[in-house]
C-alpha cells in the first residue's frame, strides 16, 4: 500500500515511516516542505503522490507555546488537519489522524472511554480537538482518530531521554506527580496507526497500557536505567508552566476491534535496553 505519511521527519513520522517499510507498504513521506496550512498544496501533494492511504502526524505540538499562539497552533492542529482530510475524501482513501489525551479536562474518576465527553483545558487541547472535528467533517467515511499521550522515541527530544541524562547529573530532581497518564513509545504506536487503516472509522485510543504519574514515570525510568537518582515529587501549580495540563488523561480502549499496545514498563524496558 502506498501510504503518505505527513511530519514524516518527526520522533513519530520516523518510527512510522520505518514500520511501513519493514512491512513492505510504499510509504512517501512529507514534512514541512508541504504546508498543510494551505488548501492548495496539500491538494497537490495527494494529487502528485497518489496514495491509497494517509497518516497525519503533522501538529503543532508545544504545548506551552499554543497557549500564548492559539492561533498559529491552530492553523496547524485545526485548519491543516481539515485540508488533509479533505484531500484523502477527494482521493477516496483512508486517514488517521493522530491526536491527544489533552481533548479531556482530566477531571473524571476513571479512565476516559473513546466516547466520554471532551473538554479542553488548553489551547493545546482546544486545537487537537478542532482538528478531529474538521477532519471528521470533512472525511466522514474515511477517517480514523488515534488518540495517544505521553510520546517518547529515538528519533526526538522527550521525557525519557531527558531525564535518563539529567538523573546522571544530579542526586535529585523535581517532577510533578498529580498528572496521570499513558506513557507511549513510538515504536509501539506505529504498528497501530498502519492497523487502523483496515479498520473501521471512528475514534480510537491508542496509547500505552497502563497509567503512572510523571514522578513514577521518571522513577521507573532510573530504576531501569540503573541510575541512583532521587525524585522529589511536586505539584503542577509547583512546576508553573504556562499550559494547564489534565490531572488524569488515562484513555481506556473499549472497542473490541481497537489495537492495543502493551503495557508502558514493558515498552519503556526495551527502549532503554536499546538505548544503553
Amino acid at each position: 500500500m502506498r501510504v503518505l505519511v505527513t511530519g514524516a521527519a518527526g520522533m513519530l513520522g520516523r518510527d512510522l515511516l520505518a514500520h511501513l517499510v519493514a512491512r513492505g507498504d510504499d510509504p512517501v513521506g512529507v514534512d514541512m516542505e508541504v504546508d498543510i496550512r494551505d488548501p492548495a498544496a496539500v491538494a497537490a501533494c495527494l494529487d502528485r503522490v497518489r496514495p491509497q492511504a494517509v497518516i497525519h502526524c503533522a501538529a503543532w505540538t508545544d504545548v506551552d507555546g499554543a497557549e500564548g499562539a492559539e492561533d498559529a497552533a491552530l492553523a496547524v492542529n485545526g485548519t491543516g488537519a481539515g485540508n488533509v482530510a479533505a484531500a484523502a475524501a477527494r482521493h477516496g482513501v483512508p486517514l488517521v489522524q493522530v491526536s491527544t489525551d489533552y481533548v479531556f479536562d482530566g477531571t473524571a474518576a476513571g479512565d476516559y472511554a473513546e466516547d466520554a465527553p471532551t473538554a479542553p483545558i488548553g489551547a493545546y487541547g482546544r486545537t487537537k480537538l478542532a482538528g478531529e472535528l474538521a477532519v471528521l467533517a470533512a472525511h466522514p467515511g474515511g477517517a480514523r482518530i488515534a488518540r495517544t499521550a505521553w510520546l517518547y522515541g529515538a528519533n526526538g527530544r522527550n521525557f525519557v531521554d531527558t531525564m535518563r541524562r539529567v538523573g546522571a547529573e544530579r542526586d535529585e530532581v523535581t517532577v510533578v506527580d498529580d498528572q496521570l497518564g499513558c506513557p507511549t513509545w513510538t515504536r509501539d504506536l506505529a504498528p497501530a496507526l498502519r492497523d487502523l487503516l483496515e479498520l473501521p472509522p471512528g475514534i480510537y485510543h491508542t496509547a500505552g497500557a497502563g497509567s503512572v504519574t510523571w514522578a513514577g514515570f521518571a522513577q521507573e525510568i532510573f530504576r531501569r536505567s540503573g541510575i541512583a537518582c532521587r525524585v522529589l515529587p511536586i505539584t503542577t501549580q509547583e512546576l508553573g508552566r504556562p499550559a494547564p495540563r489534565p490531572a488524569r488523561s488515562v484513555l481506556a480502549v473499549t472497542r473490541p476491534d481497537a489495537p492495543r499496545l502493551r503495557d508502558w514498563r514493558e515498552a519503556l524496558a526495551d527502549y532503554i535496553a536499546e538505548a544503553t
